[in-house]
């Protein structure tokens, strides 16, 4: 028998997936697998298998019908297909993703809710009540233990409150009131604490790290990779501005680095041979290379996910002061229920005061109602890293945008190269494009795509780049100091002479145009024209931003003058500052903090950092620098400004939906306690009342925001309609 139990596994272990080919086109297959060839937790190992392949471009997999689409590079068609025929249906693994995770948490958290109902109700059916009173008396005292512990602890918080209501209840025999109030105040629990769950869970998968490629430190020299090839024990080098996408070692080189995400801590710390670096944190000065410890960031991810969650400096201001209203209101309730007693002797309707208080549900609506906006925004591609920046983001009057990469196209591209020195045009761009591909900025990537459509192969000539944080990068090329960057960087900072007619010259033929110099042995060698057109909805988002009660649009950037009232006259910005070095950009926005406005600084390149920081709110969009994305408050995961109307709108409606729930429980309770003194009304009654209000603002501040259908129409520029 065991034997052919180990017959058959090695005859499953070696059965490969069949399929038949169902669209073939050069760079394109679609292969059908049968409905039955893998089932739906199988997708994501299949997904992560194919999509690892360096000659796979995209790839799709689907259970229903055991659909694979893959998209290869030329020359990889029977390539794919081994790879597809060779996967053995045994060796299918399952690997957990966000939506699973998410379905587990719906799964746990409903089986509680069911769970709880139905015992209570078995209870009531099966047991003699003698018994339940028994039991009731049991649980009520662990309430009652609690609140004393507090109390006993210089602490009169809700706790206090609830042990007192249960205590009073039980002193008075009063078995069934003191059971109804225990059984919602735990459900009320399991609702905050579902919403919790859910949310991080939701936000854990915004905040992986996708760093796409790596630069691999070899013997010969380094190699650009794709981030699924890297292993554990390989050196990459990590520059200035780049984030560290991995745990690891620092095995050469110094530099300083940002663990604003690790630590909370704004100051950068200086790393050296021997010290550990953490995935998520970001080089801000310097070069490193690091042996890589471990590929998962799960310590980062969890960490980030606990600031958001618990960390009382990223709370909305609102959130902290219903916490402190909900404690400072229990004082009141108990002296309430002592003049109570005093006035009238009647102990029934003094506890009807304890059954009812304000500052339980103001004190779960708020923080259930931040988190419950934090992963709508997340289920629209924004992360927000904490609840206080919603709050920010609702009341800010003034946005400040960065031009290029930002208001601009996300995609500049190379228009001209004109050169002025010895070097022929071809040779400009050649070099300019092996120092600019170690930085990633928009600017940057349309060199390298210049260089590569007309197919300059740019090998490593120079020394170590550095990138000057004032515009710019230097390097040593042939033993002559290479510099490339803004006209600030390299006339004013350099010191390379550019004549007047020059000068003209450049003006002249670049139009609107942003312009890199390239200098070397301080020679003005020529410059690279960058076509930065408006992103097609800007104008529109800038519109809405305004009809929103944005007073103030204002335009910061490092390029000319000409070029940023071109782009500002076409978008309906008034207040534009040009040619403007990073700590100006700082300056400026805290020159405007202290006159009264409160900012949101939208960027993405390196130098927009400090601005960013510096900012009430700050925000980065998906293709900004990885030093914007780590250092803004919030991230917007696609490249379209029409997500800042959505978290506008956002922040709008949670601010406004707190507000409606704090005047609905002011009045409910206010009513309840009115009815509970005048005798209308039982205590057992009025407790059932004020905590099924409670586990209705519960349930409310989960719901949506707004439906999204509606949202989806909010967001949806005029250009689109």
């Amino acid at each position: 028998m065991q034997r052919k139990r180990q017959a058959s596994q090695r005859i499953q272990r070696h059965r490969k997936m069949k399929y038949n080919i169902i669209y073939d086109k050069p760079g394109r297959l679609r292969l059908r697998c049968g409905a039955y060839a893998f089932e739906k937790r199988h997708e994501a190992y299949l997904l992560d298998l194919i999509g690892k392949c360096s000659y796979v471009v995209s790839a799709e997999v689907h259970s229903e019908n055991g659909g694979i689409l893959v998209c290869y590079r030329a020359g990889f068609r029977q390539a794919v297909l081994d790879l597809i025929a060779g996967v053995g249906k045994a060796s299918l693994q399952t690997i957990s993703t966000p939506e699973d995770d998410i379905r587990k948490i719906d799964d746990t958290y409903k089986g509680q809710l069911c769970g709880m109902v139905l015992r209570r109700c078995l209870k009531r059916l099966l047991l003699p009540a003698p018994i339940r009173h028994i039991m009731t008396f049991v649980r009520g005292l662990s309430y009652v233990a609690r609140g004393i512990s507090t109390l006993l602890g210089g602490e009169l918080t809700v706790d206090v409150l609830d042990g007192a209501s249960v205590g009073a209840c039980l002193l008075q025999g009063n078995y069934q009131t003191a059971a109804t109030i225990m059984f919602l105040l735990r459900l009320s629990s399991i609702l905050e604490d579902y919403s919790h769950a859910r949310t991080k869970a939701v936000l854990r998968d915004s905040l992986m790290i996708r760093t796409e490629q790596v630069w691999l430190v070899t013997e010969e020299q380094d190699i650009l990779i794709p981030m699924s090839r890297l292993q554990a024990g390989d050196v990459i080098r990590i520059r200035t501005g780049n984030l560290i996408p991995v745990d690891g070692e620092v095995t050469a080189g110094e530099a300083y680095v940002n663990e604003a995400s690790m630590t909370g801590e704004p100051l950068p710390v200086m790393k050296t041979e021997g010290k550990t670096v953490f995935a998520g944190t970001v080089v801000e000065e310097g070069t490193i290379a690091v042996r890589v410890r471990a590929l998962a960031s799960e310590t980062r991810i969890n960490r980030i996910a606990e600031l958001i969650d618990s960390a009382e400096e990223l709370k909305a201001d609102v959130q902290s002061r219903a916490e402190r209203l909900a404690d400072g209101i229990v004082p009141f309730s108990f002296l309430g229920f002592g003049l109570m007693y005093l006035l009238t002797g009647n102990l029934t309707k003094a506890v009807s005061v304890l059954m009812v208080d304000y500052s339980c549900a103001i004190k779960l609506s708020a923080p259930i109602s931040v988190i419950s906006a934090m992963k709508e925004a997340a289920d629209r591609n924004i992360t927000v890293k904490g609840g206080k920046y919603l709050e920010e983001y609702a009341l800010a009057d003034t946005v400040v945008f960065d031009k290029t990469g930002t208001l601009t196209n996300a995609q500049p591209k190379l228009e001209q190269v004109l050169a002025f020195g010895e070097l022929p045009e071809d040779e400009v761009l050649r070099i300019a494009a092996c120092l600019e591909e170690h930085f990633p900025h928009s600017v940057a990537r349309a060199i390298v795509a210049g260089a590569a459509e007309k197919g300059l192969i740019h090998e490593e000539e120079h020394a170590e780049v550095e990138y000057i944080v004032a515009h710019g990068i230097a390097s040593t090329l042939h033993g002559e100091r290479v510099v490339i960057g803004s006209r600030h960087f390299v006339m004013e900072d350099e010191h390379v002479p550019i004549t007047k007619r020059i000068q003209n010259q450049i003006d002249k033929k670049a139009g609107a145009s942003s312009v890199i110099y390239l200098a070397i042995g301080g020679r003005l060698e020529g410059v690279l024209c960058i076509s930065d057109p408006p992103r097609l909805e800007a104008a529109e988002t800038i519109r809405a931003l305004k009809e929103s009660g944005i007073r103030n649009i204002v335009m910061l950037t490092g390029d000319s003058q000409k070029a940023a009232e071109i782009t500002a006259e076409k978008l309906g910005i008034t207040t534009v500052y040009s040619q403007v070095l990073p700590e100006q950009k700082y300056a400026y926005v805290e020159q405007m903090k202290q006159s009264g406005s409160r900012i949101i600084m939208v960027g993405d390149g390196i130098n927009d950092a400090p601005a960013l920081a510096a900012a009430n709110v700050s925000v980065a969009m998906s293709d900004a620098s990885d030093i914007a994305r780590e250092t803004a408050d919030i991230t917007i995961s696609n490249s379209d400004l029409t997500g800042l109307l959505t978290l506008r709108h956002l922040s709008a409606l949670l601010m406004q939906r707190i507000s409606d729930h704090y005047r609905f429980i002011l009045w409910f309770n206010s009513a309840l306690l009115l009815a509970g003194i005048t005798g209308i009304m039982s205590p057992g009654l009025s407790a059932f009342l004020h905590n099924a209000s409670t586990m209705l603002i519960c349930v409310k501040s989960m719901s949506r925001l707004e439906k999204r259908e509606k949202q989806d129409a909010q967001a949806e520029p005029a250009y689109m309609k």
